[in-house]
């Protein structure tokens, strides 16, 4: 993870306050708390924000010290590789596709949980059909817009149907700071796997272990049964 200057005493006591204030919040409060949290880990080159709970229940994670938001106008998403029809993708061309809900806990391999959490988006399986995978392929390798994270799932993986290109969380568009406007979400393992600000599929011969992968995260990554961690399914 890059380093960057610690931040003000001031800035980490009044966050921490405001994570004490979501535990008792009502609704609207914790919304404008999770906002709050998301543009503050945004810019936080230590990942100190990170670490703090809030009333949805999430906690913002990201690798690099900022990543550019995207929107209608900028954001694209590529299907590439062993493909036979190579396939780029607007935000409104995902919104245009058949869109699947799932609603299923999500589990942090640090621990936490959020449970009951819908999710709803494009399977990757319709994707990876429309660029026609080739035959040599066994794999797919996911690349994001904050220019370090990666992640990769088998082709089989890739193909269950609870294995989504996520456009909208518990029921509202996906905001920048949950990996928006485009992440993928993989529900039956850690958290980790399902990248967030997705801006690249790329369908390879083999598994390419990704970024917490390299820091020895395991690549099947299956809740409960991984990373030495006895947790409940997911799903």
């Amino acid at each position: 993870m890059e380093r960057g200057k610690p931040i003000g005493r001031r800035v980490l006591l009044g966050t921490l306050g405001l994570g004490a204030l979501g535990v008792v919040a009502a609704p609207v409060l914790q919304r404008g708390l999770e906002s709050f949290l998301g543009s503050a880990a945004d810019k936080d080159p230590t990942g100190l924000t990170g670490l703090l709970p809030n009333g949805g229940g999430f906690r913002y994670y990201s690798v690099t010290s900022s990543v550019p938001h995207k929107d209608e106008t900028d954001y694209r998403l590529t299907v590439d590789g062993l493909v036979d029809h190579p396939k780029t993708f607007t935000l409104a061309d995902l919104r245009a596709l058949p869109q699947t809900r799932l609603v299923h806990d999500v589990q942090c391999v640090t621990g936490w949980r959020v449970p009951g959490t819908p999710f709803e988006g494009v399977r990757l399986s319709r994707l990876l059909d429309a660029a026609g995978v080739r035959s040599s392929a066994g794999a797919v390798r996911f690349s994001c817009f904050d220019g370090a994270y990666t992640e990769s799932l088998t082709l089989d993986q890739a193909r269950r149907k609870d294995v989504l290109v996520a456009l909208r969380m518990q029921d509202k568009n996906l905001g920048h700071s949950h990996g928006g406007p485009v992440r993928l979400y993989v529900a039956p393992m850690y958290f980790y796997k399902s990248a967030k600000w997705l801006s690249g599929i790329t369908v390879t011969e083999d598994v390419r272990p990704g970024y917490w992968e390299h820091r020895g995260y395991d690549v099947d990554a299956w809740v409960g049964r991984s990373n030495g961690r006895d947790d409940e399914p997911t799903s």
